[in-house]
């Protein structure tokens, strides 16, 4: 069983973090809205927060399986499920895995496999951390944050601000070693539920060109944009929460309601599609 928060009442919405991170501090700035208005249940992955670290190497239908007995175990009949980084492929095999309980599904700078640069900056990822290299925070600080974001930043309060975002833990390692050998492609069209992918178009670690991999493979999946980086929830959480809460009030809207009713559509926010990333798929 993995350690979690659990936060607020109503409908089942769980969270899940990126490499190296806990639920609650990724999605900090955005759960006193979403608690608001959801029962939120915040996973840890296996070797972060809480969470124990098996001795055998992590499986990506393993861990998925892992957060579904979790939301369960907190009380959860049914849920809408997202994540970030790492997370997000977590998400997207549980809601593959488990379309009797996953009711929605939204993705974050997610991914479905690792194309070149995210499999290089994954390895040296890798490789600092191993060799507990102290400019490993040097080499994320650029990746994770916004070049705009940074440059609001002295060098050092830069660093501070990665520090407290990716935390290394005894699970760092074995995370990096799951999202190098994820491959989720055949999961996509497999996804049933309502489905919503965001890419964040500052990011260059999870370069957009990935959450168009994951739409473009959703059946029906939509396409947001938020302007931020790798951590967009910390530097975009006003964006964020507009299109996350427009999500998951359309999920929960009564199938015999009026979708035409013209107030409705005009006073909900909608999300806004990606003008720049090329709609082509890419080769292999």
């Amino acid at each position: 069983m993995l350690a979690y928060d659990i936060r607020g009442s109503g409908p089942g919405l769980v969270l899940l973090p990126g490499i190296g991170g806990t639920a609650a501090d990724t999605w900090d700035s955005l759960l006193s809205a979403l608690a608001s208005e959801h029962t939120v249940v915040l996973p840890d992955l296996p070797g972060s927060g809480l969470s124990p670290l098996p001795t055998d190497p992590l499986l990506m239908e393993t861990v998925a399986d892992q957060v579904v007995a979790t939301a369960r175990s907190a009380g959860l009949q049914d849920f809408v499920i997202g994540g970030t980084s790492l997370g997000a492929a977590v998400a997207v095999k549980a809601a593959a895995r488990h379309a009797d309980v996953v009711r929605g599904l939204f993705t974050l700078s997610g991914f479905a496999r690792p194309r070149t640069a995210l499999w290089l900056s994954l390895e040296l990822w890798l490789s600092l951390h191993t060799r507990n290299d102290d400019k490993l925070t040097d080499l994320l600080t650029p990746l994770f944050l916004s070049e705009d974001y940074l440059a609001t930043l002295t060098p050092e309060s830069a660093r501070e601000v990665t520090a407290r975002l990716v935390v290394p833990g005894p699970g760092t390692a074995q995370q990096i070693t799951l999202a190098l050998g994820t491959d989720i492609r055949a999961d996509l069209p497999t996804i049933t539920v309502p489905s919503l992918v965001i890419a964040a178009t500052g990011d260059r670690f999870m370069a957009p060109e990935h959450s168009v991999e994951l739409v473009d493979g959703i059946p029906g999946a939509r396409l947001a944009a938020v302007k931020g980086g790798h951590a967009a929830t910390f530097e975009e959480p006003e964006r964020m929460l507009e299109i996350l809460t427009w999500f998951l009030r359309d999920i929960r809207r009564s199938p015999s309601e009026d979708t035409t009713d013209t107030l409705d559509q005009q006073t909900r926010p909608r999300p806004r599609l990606l003008p720049t990333i090329p709609a082509q798929r890419q080769s292999d």
